[in-house]
């Protein structure tokens, strides 16, 4: 019996709108309504998660910015697992050396150094991944991720490493250069104690090597005297796998990647076709053994 389901929120949780369905959240409602709980573990920070799910009248625990932030319902942070500076700061050089554009999450919110990029990136993946879409909402979407994410501009990150209260917890970079981006990753690999995932083509997540779904996932199940064994979680991309890989029942999204659905027996229908509620009605609608 499933006591425990973690989703993923980009290409898993949210459709082409970036919204939560209706059918999702019914599904999730009806679940905690039985007593199961159910997480949000996203590479988003909380800010950019919480408004999504709040506004989806959703009320559970996040795991943010791949596992470097755990919030209980509260908003409560209960687990972190940060960059040490000197090492962000060897990030940070890295990632100049390619020109690469990248973006920094700490536990004080999201920064940028050049907020019109951030801006047409996500305007370019999001226009890539839904044509259907019309320009003017995938740009207020866009928008809407800066303003409701809260994130910040500055000057240079250099003031981030230097401030000793603030906490780094992951690197978001961008690139549609396929090269830049194998080189970015290619040197990246060369650092001790980081965690490199995906979180789709067109990016690269750095983390600390404990900031991963799966290390947060291990720490809640424990936390809350619940197996893995008769936990679920789902997902799309790179970054999901981790957590999968801790769990009983692993389900792949039908629009994840193969090498995610290589490695899950289980396989939903898509996020466009509320593949989330689909799985979790699955389970829930199985007779107690």
């Amino acid at each position: 019996m499933i006591t425990f389901i973690a989703t993923d929120m980009d290409g898993t949780l949210l459709n082409e709108n970036q919204e939560i369905s209706e059918a999702n959240k019914q599904a999730i409602l009806e679940a905690q309504q039985q007593g199961i709980e159910v997480v949000v573990a996203t590479g988003r920070s909380y800010e950019e998660a919480r408004y999504v799910i709040e506004d989806a009248g959703i009320s559970c625990d996040i795991v943010c910015a791949n596992g470097a932030e755990v919030r209980n319902k509260q908003g409560e942070i209960v687990y972190q697992a940060g960059i040490e500076s000197t090492r962000a700061k060897e990030i940070s050089d890295v990632l100049n050396e390619t020109g690469i554009y990248f973006e920094i999450y700490t536990d004080r919110g999201t920064y940028t150094e050049n907020y019109d990029m951030g801006v047409e990136l996500i305007v370019d993946i999001f226009t890539t991944a839904n044509p259907n879409v019309s320009e003017e909402q995938v740009r207020q979407a866009a928008r809407e991720r800066f303003e409701k994410g809260h994130i910040k501009l500055v000057e240079d990150y250099g003031v981030l490493f230097e401030d000793e209260s603030q906490l780094v917890y992951k690197f978001l970079v961008f690139s549609f250069d396929e090269k830049q981006l194998a080189e970015a990753n290619s040197r990246l690999n060369k650092l001790s104690d980081i965690a490199i995932s995906s979180s789709g083509k067109e990016n690269i997540e750095v983390n600390n090597i404990e900031a991963q779904k799966g290390v947060a996932l291990e720490k809640l199940l424990n936390d809350k005297g619940l197996s893995a064994e008769n936990a679920m979680a789902m997902g799309d991309n790179l970054n999901d796998l981790s957590m999968m890989k801790v769990v009983g029942r692993p389900v792949a999204m039908g629009n994840a990647l193969d090498q995610v659905k290589e490695f899950c027996p289980f396989i939903t229908a898509t996020n466009k076709e509320d593949g989330v509620a689909k799985a979790i009605q699955e389970v829930i609608q199985q007779p107690a053994k």
